[in-house]
């Protein structure tokens, strides 16, 4: 004769067999979904190698162009900065802390990146003795952002340790991996405010050789202010 289960065991039983059922079944389509992903991510990185190339090779000939012209090749006007601060809070006057807490530059050597318009230029600008500041190219922005970025994720700082932290953040804006985010940034996109507010600011080393006469302009010998393409050289010193 068969032994009666008692009805509460009974319950569990086939509620813990409900749930291993759709525990598998999720780790079934979390598997499927992980590798529709990958390709989805490997086909994006090829996409904008692709377009890299061809936007260097168009900058190349249009300069042969002109050069053969006996003419001047006008470069494309920036439309990213990249902004570190190299001076401490030593004597600095309340509403330059202020701007400088604003643009998320709280600490020596933190670096952001911001999108050229009227309205940062300004502040930048006014707390230009305390910062430098340049145009930054594509290996500057992947350097940054591999080797010094962090997500930040309700108020933490979180390591970019993989594409899924990308996604959970950003999917909605169809940003899914660290590649979406480079090229969200190089090319100045849509999304280009919602991604740089995501990336926690980069927290960059004392650069090689040090940064001497800190308080004269970049043009007078010193390292404050614009420095255009050449912020790419400080970027490899600091990073």
């Amino acid at each position: 004769m068969a032994s009666l289960v008692p009805e509460l065991l009974a319950k569990k039983r086939k509620r813990d067999e409900q749930w291993a059922a759709q525990k598998a079944a999720a780790s079934v389509a979390a598997k499927v979904k992980s590798a529709a992903t990958r390709k989805e991510i490997f086909k994006r990185a090829e996409n904008y190698v692709q377009e890299y190339r061809e936007q260097e090779a168009d900058l190349v000939r249009l300069r042969r162009e002109a050069r053969a012209n006996n003419s001047f090749y006008v470069e494309p006007e920036a439309k990213v900065v990249f902004v570190v601060r190299i001076r401490g809070l030593n004597k600095v006057a309340p509403k330059t802390k202020k701007i400088l807490q604003l643009l998320r530059l709280r600490q020596l050597n933190m670096g952001v990146f911001m999108r050229v318009n009227k309205a940062t230029m300004e502040m930048i600008k006014y707390v230009e003795p305390y910062v430098a500041y340049g145009y930054p190219n594509l290996k500057s922005v992947k350097e940054l952002i591999y080797k010094r970025g962090f997500a930040k994720i309700k108020g933490n700082r979180i390591p970019l340790t993989s594409n899924t932290i990308v996604e959970q953040s950003l999917g909605k804006y169809g940003i899914i991996c660290v590649e979406d985010l480079i090229h969200e940034i190089v090319t100045c996109g849509p999304n280009f405010k919602k991604v740089s507010n995501f990336l926690w600011p980069f927290k960059l080393s004392s650069p090689v050789g040090g940064l001497d006469v800190k308080r004269k302009h970049y043009v007078e010998g010193g390292q404050a202010g614009n420095r255009e393409v050449q912020i790419n050289g400080l970027i490899r010193r600091m990073n």
